[in-house]
């Protein structure tokens, strides 16, 4: 067998920070374009629901739906933006990446928290399944699209049509101003899946470029941001994010910046624990209290759990 490219742990860990470094650049951005004082600041974030489904896939070994909306009191549906929803099951995606099928049984159980909706469930499907992909070292970025549009399977969305738009675009060596006329006509999730498969794919091994280019949009650049920065996190992992970037996260000042840095440290925490469950090597589900209170402070190193193992060697399931 080859030597991974990089560990399970890191590029877990790439997802995580991915997201929420690419979603805080983009809102940077944003906030440059139109000024101090007109972004809202949400009672519920993303990462928050993230928090509580990596804590119940913990505390269980498996994923349970309704134990996930038991731990939230606030109204899952009631959503800032719809590709909050696609993040909050990225922990499930982690989980189950080694297998296509429990991939996709368990993604789709967690859309039924949205009443399914159509778009939400193909969006996280999409980005489920290319996360997977990354962590398995299987991605092929010539064969992404198609493989990626045979996992949604039937639909009656037009995520597929979407997707494979972006393909034939990345075949011709197409722009950024041509794929970003051609997705910006209209605000709908399925443009966003559609530019961040294309910032991805057309800068893959590039997480900072990737990230650049996703924001360039600056009305949808937020949710381009971080769906860019998830899928490329998890394809050059923790160790390709810039660390400019990661201490730009750790040094924020402002109290919704605090809370964000709170839940980023948490989520980094959680991966090490949602690791060690994975791989069968310790069973982390009685100290799940001592975990969650000791991701509560930031600390310089992203790894503190060494339970780590390689993919269909070692299972709890």
């Amino acid at each position: 067998m080859n030597d991974m490219r990089y560990s399970v742990v890191s590029r877990f860990k790439g997802t995580l920070l991915g997201a929420i470094i690419g979603e805080k650049i983009a809102y940077s951005h944003r906030k440059q374009l139109q000024g101090a004082g007109t972004l809202k600041i949400p009672s519920l974030h993303w990462s928050d629901m993230a928090i509580l489904c990596a804590e119940s896939l913990i505390s269980l070994g498996r994923f349970d739906a309704e134990h996930w909306r038991q731990r939230q009191q606030q109204e899952f549906t009631n959503l800032e933006n719809s590709y909050w929803a696609i993040l909050a099951t990225l922990p499930v995606a982690l989980f189950f990446h080694e297998n296509t099928t429990k991939l996709r049984h368990n993604l789709l159980l967690a859309t039924e928290i949205w009443q399914n909706d159509p778009l939400v469930r193909d969006g996280t499907l999409a980005v489920g399944y290319a996360i997977a992909q990354s962590l398995t070292e299987k991605l092929s970025p010539i064969d992404l699209i198609s493989q990626t549009i045979s996992f949604l399977g039937e639909t009656q969305t037009n995520l597929p049509q979407k997707l494979l738009e972006v393909h034939h675009l990345l075949e011709h060596g197409a722009g950024l101003e041509r794929v970003q006329a051609e997705f910006g006509k209209e605000e709908k999730l399925s443009n966003i899946i559609a530019m961040a498969f294309y910032c991805f794919l057309s800068t893959i091994e590039d997480f900072r470029l990737g990230v650049l280019r996703a924001i360039q949009d600056s009305y949808r650049s937020p949710a381009i941001g971080a769906i860019t920065g998830a899928l490329s996190g998890a394809y050059n992992s923790a160790v390709g994010i810039p660390v400019t970037w990661q201490v730009m996260l750790m040094q924020q000042r402002s109290a919704k910046d605090s809370k964000q840095l709170a839940n980023a440290s948490k989520m980094v925490e959680l991966s090490d624990a949602i690791i060690a469950v994975w791989s069968g090597v310790y069973n982390i589900a009685p100290h799940l209290d001592e975990v969650i209170e000791e991701s509560s402070v930031m600390k310089p190193r992203l790894m503190s759990l060494q339970a780590t193992a390689a993919p269909r060697v070692i299972r709890s399931r």
